[in-house]
């Protein structure tokens, strides 16, 4: 469960970074395409992986 929040939180924060205009995240805008597919990666296996195997 703590995969899905941590994926989603990814996700939101990729977002953000593209979004604002904050001067203190000017040297990180470069990496929100990163976190949005990491979360979006990570989101989807453990989707797939809860319904392959579920408990």
């Amino acid at each position: 469960m703590i995969q899905i929040i941590l994926a989603v939180l990814f996700v939101v924060f990729g977002i953000f970074l593209k979004q604002t205009n904050h001067p203190g995240f000017r040297g990180s805008k470069k990496f929100w395409k990163m976190f949005v597919i990491l979360g979006g990666v990570i989101l989807l296996s453990r989707l797939v992986s809860y319904f392959l195997h579920p408990l």
